[in-house]
């Protein structure tokens, strides 16, 4: 029965401990392929994309890494649990072991009762020996099982320390390539007094977004794709699981008409689509915000970035690094979240992200 448990317990594990493994693989094989493209790129442009890349395998790599990390803890705190629970069944079946192993050969082979006890007892040590043998192999299963998490987790300790001055690296190169980089096609140009006139007569982002046409200069007509067909296309600007979704009130019962996204600290924010940048700044109380219009009376709000690769009248493309979450520079703010906030507007009206984004 207890070998039963362990045998169990033993190919519940595999799985668990085998997929952080086989994440981590395939992140270090983007990681490789990022490096290659990276070597190979000729001209700016193709060197932010493949430093993009490089960030991004960086994130899941690290992700991997963490994943790993809690699913070996987790195995090795419940195998430790269990053989602390059967400490005495421990000692007992070590004990047998250690008397059977020290008395010799022949004295095993007597008996006081003469050859038919002899017999009995032989029929007895023939059913117990198995039984302690398999016990004792389990045991051994489970203690080697032990030391070998404790070795892939010092190990996986190790590569998160390095991983986090990698990504480190690759944020500060992509951020230097940015500014290398030829400028980007521009459809307009900003109007600055216009701006500043639109941001400090807006008390609401509704406001904001509807006189953002006033402060374009020069803008080049385009043909901009239907909302239709993009509709339920774009992508998140950032990895991350959401907190929030349209009009869900927090504890404190205040609600947006957005999606509240928790990313890792440092995440990088690339384009959810193809389209022109109509503005990027500080606005009302959203902090670092970019707008970006992707579709005829479609327009994104992105707010919450630390960093900006973007400027108002940009045409960018889809997957292109715009940003930078907040608090990648501290080691030890790996464990904690930043918040990324996604607005939809069609025709002036908010939407429900969950409709536009393919989550």
């Amino acid at each position: 029965m207890i070998r039963a448990a362990f045998l169990s317990l033993a190919l519940l594990a595999g799985p668990a401990l085998a997929t952080p493994a086989q994440e981590a693989r395939e992140a270090m094989a983007l990681l490789e392929e990022a490096a290659v493209q990276l070597q190979q790129a000729d001209g700016g442009r193709d060197r932010v994309a493949a430093l993009t890349q490089t960030v991004y395998a960086f994130e899941d790599g690290l992700a991997a890494v963490r994943t790993g990390l809690r699913a070996a803890l987790q195995r090795e705190e419940t195998l430790t649990g269990q053989l602390a629970t059967k400490e005495t069944e421990i000692a007992r079946l070590i004990g047998a072991l250690q008397i059977m192993g020290q008395r010799p050969t022949p004295q095993l082979l007597l008996h006081p009762e003469g050859p038919t006890g002899a017999a009995r007892s032989g029929m007895i040590l023939s059913d117990v020996t198995p039984a302690l043998q398999a016990e004792a192999d389990a045991l051994r299963a489970d203690l080697s099982e032990i030391t070998a998490l404790r070795t892939l987790q010092q190990d996986a300790a190790a590569r998160l320390r390095n991983g986090l001055i990698g990504v480190q690296e690759a944020r500060a190169a992509l951020a230097q390539a940015i500014a290398n980089r030829e400028p980007l096609p521009q459809r307009f140009t900003e109007d600055p007094i216009r701006t500043a006139l639109l941001i400090a007569a807006s008390e609401t982002l509704d406001g904001f977004a509807a006189g953002l046409s006033d402060i374009a200069e020069n803008e080049i007509a385009a043909d901009l794709p239907s909302a239709a067909r993009l509709r339920g296309t774009f992508q998140t600007p950032a990895r991350g699981s959401v907190l929030r979704h349209y009009n869900e009130p927090d504890a404190a019962g205040i609600s947006r008409p957005g999606l509240i996204l928790a990313t890792r600290p440092g995440a990088l924010l690339t384009a959810p689509a193809a389209g022109t940048v109509r503005f990027q700044g500080a606005l009302l109380d959203y902090g670092n915000v970019i707008i970006l219009e992707p579709a005829r009376d479609v327009l994104l709000v992105i707010a919450g970035a630390s960093e900006v690769y973007v400027k108002t009248g940009d045409v960018v493309t889809t997957g292109a690094p715009i940003g930078l979450m907040g608090g990648g520079t501290a080691q030890d703010a790996q464990d904690r979240s930043e918040t990324l906030y996604i607005e939809v507007r069609f025709k002036q009206d908010t939407a429900d992200p969950t409709e536009w984004f393919a989550l």
